[in-house]
């Protein structure tokens, strides 16, 4: 627990002026990870309090996830294994993206490199230029976590950086709504106390505007110094309490609907898919016990009703229940911190799930809050510092979901042509640009997705380079042959493995 230093002289410390107590409005995912993360960290003092529902829904879709989650169940010292159990969970070696190129037309983001570097020139303009002599196959087929998960074939990396299996990493599917029972039965065994019901008012300092407490239906009054907005889309504090106001980014992702649904338990790939349609996409989650399907769409382009039936037609097996509808505004609030009120989750914005980037954002807020955590001064230097990496990193990830819209080449719907076409946010514009002209990776401040994740969307979606670094033209690296030896060392790794059910059902199976 951090505290500010002794104001008093008497040696307290800063204990004079610690927050006493942190309401947590809303459960689901992001109530109750950050009910697990604060409860873990706040040793002794700071009351948690988390409000929530029983009759107000969560939205769930956030099933897959990227390798940072590993970190935060560490911390939480969760087991691998049993938090698998417990979530019917699967792995995750990283998404398959069809006809977002071009119809008929695949290509893999992994976690992981390509291969690893051997030159100070990096590999992909070697491969670049073998390619274009026909020397070199698809750059998906120098990648450890497709090699693996093209045939279905799982196990953990290697910790030998001498070996081809220690290039790839994973993430988890799992369900998120036993996730948050999971953290629920976590946070309550360390004293996290929940509060049923729900808010019918909120209570602000007259002069501060700061809140000081909310009202429950029952006519209970919960009050508190922190107050972390976990309401979802409604921001039912940092938006309903403060107006504070929100970014719309629809004009660059213009997708504002989705329809999910569940069906029976399909092929269960370790990876994601996710497949372009005629107006949006549609994700595939394969889990223990089932497999999560939704079909993310622009109302702009296509029916609610056509959205539905192209879901259902493209189900690999029988639907679980009746598919229902999400709608969403893409964008952020305009401070993600204001006044005593941090908001995590959905109430602090919302990009849609094509890069798994949601519960991401969730465990990013936590840590955020985490490093900055205030004292009842809540020092505005902290605050805005706060607000300003958060915006950076959400701008970040928009950039890189805006990324696979902007390089599509697809003819076939209005939607795919008007993102083609579109104005770019300057700084994307800029790294499209510099890929184009040199084969180069701008990376940015912050950038949650690094060089080989930006490497497979350029490549995937035919965003191709003009040049390769000119410093290759200096170099005494014959890369073909070491190319085709590659190939062949990660194809028999894979076969190496054990296949994904194989895994689950030794290691982890619910």
């Amino acid at each position: 627990m951090l505290v500010s230093p002794c104001l008093c002289g008497d040696g307290c410390w800063g204990y004079k002026v610690q927050i006493k107590k942190i309401v947590i409005v809303g459960g689901g995912t992001a109530g109750w990870m950050t009910a697990a993360a604060l409860s873990n960290q706040l040793q002794r003092g700071g009351e948690i309090v988390l409000i929530e529902s029983d009759a107000i829904g969560t939205i769930g879709v956030g099933e897959a996830t990227i390798p940072p989650i590993r970190n935060f169940n560490q911390i939480l010292g969760i087991s691998e294994n049993e938090f698998l159990k417990q979530t019917q969970g699967s792995f995750k070696l990283g998404i398959q993206f069809i006809n977002w190129g071009k119809q008929g037309h695949h290509y893999f983001h992994p976690f992981g490199t390509f291969a690893k570097p051997f030159d100070t020139v990096s590999l992909h303009h070697y491969w670049w230029q073998a390619h274009q002599r026909g020397e070199a196959s698809s750059l998906d087929e120098y990648c450890m976590a497709w090699a693996a998960a093209k045939k279905n074939r799982f196990n953990v990396p290697s910790p030998d950086q001498r070996n081809v299996l220690s290039t790839y990493d994973y993430a988890y599917h799992f369900d998120a709504g036993l996730y948050a029972s999971y953290l629920r039965q976590q946070s309550e065994a360390r004293g996290v106390a929940r509060v049923e019901g729900e808010i019918i008012s909120v209570q602000q300092d007259p002069d501060s505007g700061f809140i000081t407490s909310v009202t429950m239906v029952s006519g209970q009054v919960v009050e508190g110094e922190l107050f972390i907005d976990c309401s979802g889309f409604r921001g039912l504090l940092i938006e309903g309490a403060l107006q504070t106001g929100f970014e719309d980014w629809t004009h660059w992702l213009p997708c504002d609907r989705a329809w999910a649904v569940p069906s029976a338990r399909g092929e269960l790939t370790p990876y994601t898919k996710s497949t372009a349609h005629e107006a949006g996409w549609q994700w595939r989650i394969p889990l223990q016990h089932r497999t999560g399907n939704g079909h993310v769409f622009c109302s702009s382009y296509m029916s609610e009703e056509r959205a539905r039936d192209v879901l259902l037609e493209h189900l690999d097996a029988e639907p679980l229940g009746e598919p229902r509808m999400l709608k969403f505004t893409t964008g952020r609030r305009k401070k993600f911190w204001n006044k005593n009120v941090v908001a995590i989750g959905l109430s602090g914005g919302f990009l849609e799930p094509l890069e798994s980037t949601s519960i991401h954002l969730i465990q990013a807020g936590i840590a955020k809050l985490l490093a900055f955590f205030p004292d009842r001064d809540f020092d505005e230097g902290t605050i805005a510092q706060y607000n300003r990496i958060a915006t950076v990193e959400m701008e970040n990830i928009r950039d890189f979901i805006i990324l696979h819209y902007a390089l599509n080449q697809r003819q076939d719907g209005e939607l795919w042509r008007y993102c083609a076409n579109m104005a770019l946010p300057d700084r994307l514009a800029e790294r499209i640009e510099q890929f184009k002209r040199y084969g180069r990776l701008i990376p940015g401040e912050k950038d949650l997705f690094g060089d080989a994740s930006w490497l497979a969307v350029h490549i995937g979606q035919y965003n191709t380079p003009e040049k390769i670094d000119p410093l290759a033209s200096y170099r005494n690296v014959e890369a073909a042959e070491w190319l085709q030896k590659l190939n062949r060392a990660m194809n028999a790794a894979a076969d190496q493995m054990p296949t994904h059910q194989q895994y689950i059902e030794r290691f982890c199976k619910a």
